[in-house]
């Protein structure tokens, strides 16, 4: 066996490391992505579109047109088209026993103006105070009659509410008291939506 001065040199020479190919992050920008040529061949667009303005007076065609058929709804009765809060079950039933009794309230716009053009007449042809003051005085009862008229229809139709759809149907939020009392002071024939009944006396059930 013989010696070699070079073996133990060369079994002590470093070993370089492996170099790791890098990728470089910047190689993929610019070209469109698998995610990106999919969306490009279906033809896909963006959310926002393109004409705002066009955009916008479609949706008002549209809401206009909605409100028409509703209101056109209301004056015919159609129930299935009306607006959402006018077919709510306690609403609906508000408007039959509403429309079943025989409110004072709903002859006060024109009582009233009958007594104003008489009032007005006489004092103009007698000079007369006291007719004006009588006259002023029968408009303020009667108008008092038809509050107190009101209070009473509201206190039984409240408890009828409340024993058919509970404590949500009278709520400040279910707005029953102002849709109730707007409603009797309305002339039968010009109320909406138009009543289901031609005449009164037709109550709802409990």
């Amino acid at each position: 066996m013989t010696w070699n001065p070079f073996k133990k040199e060369e079994a002590q020479a470093p070993v370089e490391p492996a170099t790791e190919k890098k990728t470089d992050p910047s190689a993929g920008k610019g070209r469109p992505t698998p995610k990106m040529k999919k969306a490009q061949a279906a033809g896909i667009r963006p959310l926002v579109p393109a004409d705002r303005k066009a955009s916008a007076k479609a949706a008002k065609a549209r809401m206009r047109e909605r409100e028409n058929r509703e209101y056109a709804a209301m004056q015919s009765g159609d129930l299935n088209n009306m607006p959402k809060s006018e077919r709510l079950p306690w609403r609906i039933y508000i408007r039959d026993y509403v429309d079943a009794r025989f409110n004072l309230g709903e002859w006060f716009i024109p009582v009233a103006f009958a007594i104003l053009i008489v009032s007005m007449f006489v004092t103009s042809a007698s000079q007369n105070t006291w007719a004006s003051i009588i006259m002023m005085t029968l408009m303020y009862g009667y108008l008092l009659a038809v509050i107190i008229d009101v209070w009473l229809m509201w206190r039984k139709l409240k408890a009828k509410l409340i024993a058919k759809y509970g404590e949500a149907s009278v709520a400040k939020g279910s707005r029953s008291f102002s849709y109730a009392w707007s409603r009797s002071i309305q002339m039968r024939r010009w109320r909406l939506p138009k009543p289901r009944y031609a005449k009164r006396g037709h109550w709802p059930e409990d």
